[in-house]
């Protein structure tokens, strides 16, 4: 039997969960962010501790920083505006939560934002309207507001490819969960654009030698490297001898297998395994589980979905739910 875990304000536009302090933070219309926390330590129920005015525009996406660097909060606001929202404690006082990095919009929007870890290094990365990528590090892992903008490139294969000035209304980006001792850090990230050479969704690799970020994978078949990308999400590996990358376009979900060794030009293997259907609509976020055998996925349809392969490498729907019943 399903049951109501917690209940949100008529307002809410999005949401994102905090595995390691089981925490819920939700944004509303009204620039507002709100935390949940469980009711006490034995309850599946959750209730809002705390809500701050984060902005006068809506909030379009939040996303928790990870939790090595304390319970903090990334915000998109709909004039494409980026901040940063940590919970500290000032002497006696109780928690509470304070701006500490904000990243201004002008003409160009803020789309999407993400974090990736490598040891004691926090890199984020932020995708905007015109088509660029920005990846910042965090100088001191103490002080969330001393970032250090690292690289700037746009979303191509080809570096020295020329077009006009593109238009982004969407971008997705998803970091390899796969943190390894020796592993380079590495993010996949697709835009909905006007402009084709943007859109494919593109796997980006930290050259150590060369101090440089390049791209190593396209996920896409010659005949859909235009297509928009509405969503992409890199499944946690616990020992495939391979990684897998979920890809959602206005033509459906793609599963694709991605070599772990790179050929002699750097670039990695890629296979598309799966071409997953049955719904309508565009899909507009996906979410492995901690596995990364279960992809869960929702759209225009209001349904959410949850996707398997069985043994034999098929990929099947395992469940639907009405996400407005």
């Amino acid at each position: 039997m399903e049951k109501s875990v917690a209940t949100l304000d008529k307002g809410t536009t999005c949401s994102a969960w905090n595995y390691c302090g089981q925490r819920l933070a939700t944004g509303s219309v009204d620039g507002s962010l709100s935390i949940f926390d469980p009711c006490d330590p034995a309850s599946s129920s959750f209730s809002c501790t705390s809500k701050i005015k984060v902005h006068e525009a809506r909030i379009v996406k939040v996303v928790w920083v990870p939790p090595e660097h304390g319970d903090a909060i990334a915000c998109i606001c709909a004039d494409g505006s980026l901040s940063l929202w940590e919970e500290v404690v000032e002497d006696s006082r109780p928690f509470e939560w304070k701006l500490c990095k904000s990243f201004p919009s002008k003409a160009i929007k803020v789309l999407d934002v993400q974090f990736g870890v490598l040891r004691t290094s926090l890199k984020m990365v932020v995708a905007y309207s015109n088509g660029h990528v920005k990846v910042y590090e965090l100088l001191d892992p103490l002080e969330l507001k001393n970032w250090q903008l690292q690289a700037e490139f746009q979303n191509t294969i080809d570096s020295v490819s020329t077009f006009g000035r593109a238009n982004c209304f969407s971008a997705s980006i998803s970091w390899n969960p796969r943190m390894g001792e020796n592993q380079e850090l590495s993010f996949v990230l697709g835009f909905n654009s006007d402009t084709p050479q943007l859109n494919s969704s593109k796997v980006w690799e930290f050259d150590q030698a060369h101090q440089r970020w390049l791209a190593v994978a396209e996920l896409a078949l010659p005949a859909d490297k235009s297509d928009q990308v509405f969503a992409v999400a890199w499944a946690p590996n616990i020992g495939r001898p391979y990684e897998i990358v979920a890809v959602a376009t206005h033509k459906g979900i793609a599963i694709w297998h991605l070599g772990l060794n790179p050929d002699l030009d750097g670039r990695l293997s890629l296979e598309k395994v799966a071409s997953l259907s049955g719904f309508e609509g565009e899909v507009w976020q996906m979410e492995w589980d901690m596995s990364g055998m279960t992809l869960a996925t929702t759209g225009t349809d209001g349904m959410v979905r949850l996707w398997q392969s069985n043994l034999n490498g098929v990929w099947h729907e395992e469940a639907a739910f009405d996400s407005s019943s």
